[in-house]
C-alpha cells in the first residue's frame, strides 16, 4: 500500500528552492550593497542574524514573495555524502540551478560549464569538448552522486548531454576522491536528475527558434498516479533540429526522460527512471583547420570554413536506467540503495585533414578517412547509511557507504580501402568522396572495475567549530584482450580532512585537505607498474550568506599537487621485452584563488559572478618550472545578472577568459611557435515578458558583439572558431 508522506514541490517556475521573506524598501539596501562591495563581512552585516535581518527590522512596508532562483540551501551529497549545505562544505562548490539554465538557455553540459565558476571548456572538434579546472583536466562525473567514467577520445556525446533532464548541476572543485574514487584533482561535475515532486497535474511546453534554421521543442509533464499523490510521475521530451554556422553541418537531437517517485510508507520511498538521448549530426568535423600555410605564414579562415565532408558524421546515443530506495530509521538515521546502468554508443564515419596548404594554390593537404563504432555499458551499485549520533554531550553526523562500478568498453575500427586526394582546399565544398570501408576490426576492448568503501563524520567540537574526517579504501583495475596486462591499484587509502569555524551565523571560515588517485600503466626499469598518480588539494576560504540564504559569497585560496608523474627514465637501455621505462617524479602544482557571489542582491535582482586565477607548472628534467595545460586559460571572469520587474525580466552577462596558447611546430622553419588566443569577452543578453501566468516569450542573444575567437587553438596544430552572434526566441506555455 502507498502512503502519502512528503509535501509536493512546485514545478519550474517557480524554483524548487524558495522562501517567503519580508523586505523593507528603504536606504538599508544601499548600505547593504556598500558593505557587500567592501568584502561582505562589514560589521553591520556581521552583527545581523537570520532572525533579525536589518531589511525586515522596523515597520514592514511591503511583503514580497521571492525565491532563491540562483542559490540552493538544501543539503548536498556531492562532496562528502554527509548531506551538507554549500556553507557547511569545506570545499569550493558551484551550483547552476535550473532557473539559471533557463534564463541563459544553457541547453548542453558544455553550455553550463562555460558559465560555471572556475571551469573552462575547449573544443576538440564538432562533437567533443574538454573541461579543465585549476590546471587539470576534468575526468570525474556523477549522475545523482554515482561516479560515471567518460573518455573524450571515444566520446558518445557526453559533453553534449542535454540539461532538460536535470534539476541542477553541482560542481565541487579540487580533489574529490572520497566519493568519486579515481581521477584528477580538478573538479567533479554532478548532474542531479529531475524527480516527480508534484502531487498535482502540471507542466509546460516551449518552442524556440534561432539562427541557422535551428529549432527546439520541449514538453514537461508531471502528475500524480494515485489519489493524494503518493505515487507520482514526470516526463520530459525534447526535439531539436537545425543547421550550424559551420558549412554543411547540422544536427538532430531527441531526448526523452521518465521518472516515477513513490512513498511506500511513512519511512520508505522509491524512485525509478530512464532517459534516452540521440544525436544525429551531419558533416561532423574530426580535428580542425590548419594554423599554418606551407610557407610558414599564419592562416586566416572564415568562421564557417570546415574540414568535414557532407557524408561525415559522429552519431551518438545514451540510455540510462536507475532505481533509488530510501528508508528512514526513526528520525536520526536513513539508508539509501542506488542501482544505475548507463549504455552509450557512437557510430562514426570521419575524415581527418592534415598538413599545411600552399597559400597560392590551396594544395598540400592530406586526408585520413576512418570509421569507428563503440559501445560502453556501466553498471553501478551503491549503498549509503548516514545519520546523527551523540558523543561527549554533543550531536555528530556520520556516513558509511560503498560503491561498485563495472564498465565494459569495446571499440571497432573501419579502414578505408582507398584514399582520394584532397585537391585545392580553397575550393573545399564538402564533396570529398566517401571511401569504401574494410570490415570492422576490434580496436579497443577493456573492462574497468572500481570498488570503494568510504566513511566520513562531521564532529561538532563546539557550537562554532566543526571537523570533518573521512577516508575511502579503493580498488581499481582495468583489463581486456587489447591490453598486454591488467593494471590497477588495490587498497588505496584516500583521506579527507576539513574544518569549519562559524565566525557568526553568516560567516564561516574553512580549511580542507582532500585527495584523489589515478592509476597509470607506465612501468619502471624492473617492469613494475608505477604507483598511481596522487592528487592533493589544500584549500582555505571564507563562505558567507546573507538575506536568509538568498545571497552566497565565497573567497578561496587553493594549492593543488599531483605526484608520481611518469617521466622517461634517461638511463634505461631498451631490451627485447621492454622498449621504455619511467620514473616517478614531481608532477603538476597549481596555486590560485577564486571569488564568487551568487544569489539575490535586491528583490527580483539575481546575480552570479565569479573570478578565478591560478598558475599551474611542473618541473622538467633540469628542475625548471614550466607552465602546463596552457590550452586552457588561467584567468576566468563570469558574470550574469537578471532583474525581474513586474512582467518583464531583463538580464545580461559577460564571459571573459585570459590568454590560452599551445606550443606548435612551424612546418616551414621547423621551429616552435606559440599559437594563442588573446584574452576576450563574450557579451550575452536576455529579455523575458510574461503575457500571463501561463504564457511568456524570451529572447536570448549570445556573443552579442559578434566577437571572433577560437574555441580551441593548437590541438594537433589546428584551430576551430567559436560561434558568432546568435539570437534565439522562445515561447513557453505552462498548464
Amino acid at each position: 500500500m502507498l502512503y502519502g508522506k512528503r509535501a509536493g514541490h512546485p514545478q519550474h517556475p517557480p524554483s524548487k528552492s524558495y522562501k517567503s521573506i519580508s523586505y523593507k524598501k528603504t536606504g538599508t539596501w544601499q548600505a547593504a550593497l556598500v558593505a557587500l562591495s567592501m568584502g561582505l563581512h562589514a560589521g553591520e552585516l556581521a552583527a545581523q542574524t537570520d532572525g533579525g535581518d536589518s531589511r525586515a527590522a522596523n515597520e514592514r512596508i511591503e511583503e514580497i514573495v521571492v525565491r532563491g532562483a540562483y542559490t540552493v540551501n538544501e543539503r548536498l551529497d556531492t562532496a562528502t555524502g554527509l548531506g551538507l549545505t554549500v556553507q557547511e562544505t569545506p570545499q569550493s562548490v558551484a551550483i547552476i540551478t535550473y532557473q539559471r539554465i533557463e534564463d541563459q538557455a544553457l541547453d548542453s553540459l558544455t553550455d553550463v560549464v562555460n558559465g560555471a565558476a572556475g571551469i573552462s571548456s575547449k573544443a576538440y572538434d564538432s562533437s567533443r569538448n574538454g573541461f579543465s579546472s585549476r590546471g587539470f583536466d576534468i575526468d570525474n562525473y556523477q549522475l545523482d552522486g554515482t561516479p560515471i567514467t567518460w573518455a573524450s577520445g571515444a566520446s558518445a556525446g557526453e559533453t553534449q548531454t542535454d540539461t532538460a533532464l536535470y534539476e541542477r548541476v553541482e560542481v565541487v572543485r579540487g580533489a574529490t576522491g572520497l566519493l568519486t574514487g579515481a581521477g584528477n584533482p580538478s573538479a567533479s561535475i554532478n548532474l542531479v536528475r529531475k524527480h516527480a515532486d508534484s502531487r498535482e497535474f502540471t507542466g509546460w511546453t516551449s518552442f524556440a527558434a534561432s539562427r541557422w534554421n535551428h529549432y527546439r521543442a520541449q514538453v514537461y509533464v508531471s502528475a500524480p498516479l494515485t489519489a493524494g499523490g503518493a505515487l507520482r510521475a514526470r516526463t520530459v521530451w525534447v526535439y531539436e533540429d537545425g543547421d550550424s554556422f559551420v558549412d554543411f553541418a547540422a544536427n538532430k537531437k531527441i531526448v526523452a526522460y521518465a521518472v516515477v517517485d513513490g512513498d511506500l510508507s511513512e519511512a520508505t520511498s522509491i524512485s525509478l527512471g530512464a532517459s534516452y538521448q540521440d544525436n544525429e549530426p551531419t558533416a561532423s568535423q574530426w580535428g580542425g583547420l590548419p594554423i599554418f600555410f606551407s610557407d610558414g605564414s599564419r592562416t586566416n579562415w572564415g568562421r564557417s570554413q570546415t574540414v568535414g565532408a557532407r557524408w561525415t558524421y559522429w552519431a551518438t546515443a545514451t540510455q540510462s536506467y536507475f532505481a533509488n530506495l530510501n528508508h528512514e530509521f526513526g528520525t536520526r538515521w536513513q539508508a539509501r540503495l542506488d542501482v544505475n546502468r548507463v549504455e552509450s554508443s557512437s557510430d562514426m564515419r570521419l575524415l581527418y585533414l592534415f598538413g599545411s596548404p600552399d597559400p597560392a594554390s590551396g594544395l598540400g593537404m592530406g586526408a585520413f578517412p576512418r570509421g569507428y563504432d563503440n559501445q560502453r555499458q556501466q553498471n553501478s551499485f551503491g549503498i549509503r547509511v548516514n545519520g546523527r549520533f551523540d558523543l561527549w554531550g554533543r550531536e555528530h553526523e556520520l556516513v558509511l557507504g560503498g560503491l561498485h562500478t563495472e564498465q565494459d568498453f569495446i571499440y571497432y575500427a573501419y579502414n578505408p580501402l582507398s584514399v582520394p586526394a584532397v585537391g585545392d582546399f580553397y575550393a573545399w565544398d564538402g564533396s570529398y568522396p566517401q571511401p569504401q570501408w574494410s570490415n570492422r576490426a576490434p580496436f579497443q576492448d577493456e573492462t574497468t572495475e572500481q570498488t570503494g568503501w568510504y566513511a566520513a563524520s562531521r564532529l561538532s567540537v563546539t557550537d562554532a567549530l566543526k571537523v570533518i574526517l573521512g577516508a575511502r579504501l579503493a580498488d581499481w583495475e582495468r583489463s581486456g584482450p587489447t591490453l598486454a596486462d591488467a593494471y590497477g591499484d588495490d587498497n588505496v587509502l584516500v583521506p579527507y580532512v576539513g574544518a569549519l569555524f562559524d565566525i557568526d551565523p553568516r560567516h564561516t571560515l574553512y580549511a580542507s585537505y582532500t585527495a584523489i588517485f589515478n592509476p597509470q600503466n607506465r612501468r619502471d626499469r624492473n617492469a613494475r607498474y608505477l604507483d598511481p598518480l596522487i592528487g592533493k588539494n589544500y584549500e582555505i576560504g571564507l563562505k558567507s550568506r546573507f538575506y536568509q540564504g538568498l545571497l552566497h559569497t565565497s573567497i578561496t585560496l587553493f594549492k593543488t599537487e599531483q605526484d608520481n608523474f611518469a617521466a622517461n627514465d634517461p638511463s634505461f637501455v631498451p631490451t627485447a621485452t621492454q622498449a621504455a621505462a619511467f620514473i616517478a617524479t614531481r608532477g603538476v602544482e597549481s596555486e590560485g584563488f577564486e571569488l564568487e557571489v551568487v544569489g539575490e542582491l535586491l528583490p527580483g535582482w539575481e546575480i552570479s559572478a565569479n573570478y578565478t586565477r591560478f598558475e599551474a607548472s611542473a618541473e622538467d628534467s633540469d628542475g625548471r618550472a614550466n607552465t602546463v595545460n596552457t590550452r586552457y586559460p588561467s584567468q576566468l571572469l563570469r558574470l550574469f545578472t537578471k532583474y525581474d520587474w513586474n512582467r518583464l525580466s531583463l538580464g545580461g552577462g559577460i564571459s571573459w577568459e585570459g590568454e590560452n596558447y599551445t606550443e606548435v611546430t612551424n612546418p616551414a622553419s621547423g621551429l616552435t611557435e606559440r599559437a594563442s588566443q588573446d584574452a576576450y569577452a563574450l557579451l550575452s543578453l536576455m529579455a523575458r515578458y510574461r503575457f500571463s501566468d501561463a504564457l511568456s516569450a524570451q529572447l536570448n542573444i549570445d556573443n552579442a558583439l559578434d566577437e571572433t575567437y577560437y574555441s580551441q587553438i593548437g590541438f594537433f596544430t589546428q584551430l576551430a572558431y567559436g560561434e558568432p552572434r546568435n539570437l534565439r526566441l522562445t515561447l513557453k506555455y505552462a498548464f
